[in-house]
């Protein structure tokens, strides 16, 4: 991604966000790309090499707490209506009316979000891995774990309570080669024992276990993540887990009990962690929009490994809209 292509846009909360930015070309509609833990917009690499020449707008942020973006480590800087004006404020810069959001993992979450208190800017929406994720309070999230643990029969989210304990940005940092080897796993399986069950996660990390880099991530992409996951630290990024147990302050539209837009949902088969069933939780109701949902062969990391096969279906499904 070329460096010149980025901009610098302090948004009305006060961050400066660092995106990467490439205009449409004629009635070309613009993208947006939401990245999410533990990542930076490097992760779109190849979908910007791939839509960019064809004459699609290009919006790739580094979100909020990572990369080029500023950091701040208080969980209220990550509630779901701030980081959505944020983007708002992005897309006011660039002169862009309406969006098609892309999300991934923690960028779906926002993407969820985005829709929710702006539906008006946004024209359709895809999702990788994780799909919609409805607005919830404390309780809600707590039977949310319980639906999918009796569904998959096993314990799923265990990692998220290492996640938001205190110093748990210490231990990743110091054990980085480990957590990393973690987060991008080379047997997806070992997200089930190392992930899933609780306490799991961090007896790997502070274990100091390895398992091999999967064949889509080259030592070159290891080691940008290592320089700018190290140099900014681990706090910010997981301040957005600690946010996801806060009530935000602006309750979400009663309107946004329905997504009219048209939604993609990019199904990972091999994702055990984002179990492509959750959908009928989190979507089953609210999605009256045309949906599209395709099954990959994949991991969590299906814009990185399956390449090819998800920019063409993006492709594909983008020619079909009629925005």
């Amino acid at each position: 991604m070329d460096p010149s292509a980025y901009k610098k846009l302090t948004t009305s909360r006060g961050f400066t966000y660092n995106y990467y930015n490439k205009a449409a070309e004629g009635s070309k509609p613009t993208l947006i790309f939401l990245h999410g833990f533990p990542s930076s917009s490097y992760d779109w690499r190849h979908q910007v090499a791939f839509f960019q020449p064809l004459g699609y707008g290009l919006i790739v942020p580094d979100m909020l707490g990572y990369a080029g973006t500023d950091k701040p480590t208080d969980p209220h800087a990550y509630i779901g209506s701030g980081l959505s004006a944020d983007l708002v404020d992005i897309l006011d810069a660039e002169h862009v009316n309406k969006v098609i959001v892309v999300g991934h993992d923690m960028g779906s979450l926002v993407a969820s979000r985005f829709v929710d208190y702006h539906p008006d800017r946004i024209a359709a929406l895809a999702f990788l891995a994780a799909a919609y994720i409805p607005a919830h309070t404390p309780e809600d999230s707590f039977a949310l774990v319980k639906l999918v643990h009796e569904m998959a029969g096993r314990e799923v989210f265990g990692y998220q309570l290492f996640m938001t304990s205190e110093g748990a940005d210490k231990v990743i940092a110091e054990h980085f080669d480990s957590a990393f080897s973690l987060f991008f796993p080379s047997m997806p399986a070992l997200w089930v024992e190392h992930m899933g069950p609780m306490g799991a996660c961090e007896a790997w990390i502070r274990a100091d276990k390895r398992s091999p880099a999967p064949a889509y991530i080259t030592e070159e992409d290891k080691e940008h993540y290592r320089k700018v996951l190290l140099a900014g630290g681990f706090t910010a990024p997981l301040a957005c887990y600690r946010a996801m147990g806060l009530v935000d302050p602006k309750p979400v539209p009663e309107e946004a009990a329905v997504i009219n837009q048209p939604v993609f949902f990019a199904a990972c088969k091999k994702d055990e962690i984002c179990l492509p069933a959750i959908r009928h939780l989190t979507m089953g109701k609210r999605v009256k929009g045309p949906a599209t949902i395709q099954e990959f062969d994949a991991d969590h990391w299906v814009y990185l490994s399956h390449v090819e096969e998800i920019n063409n279906a993006l492709s594909g499904w983008l020619q079909g809209l009629k925005v």
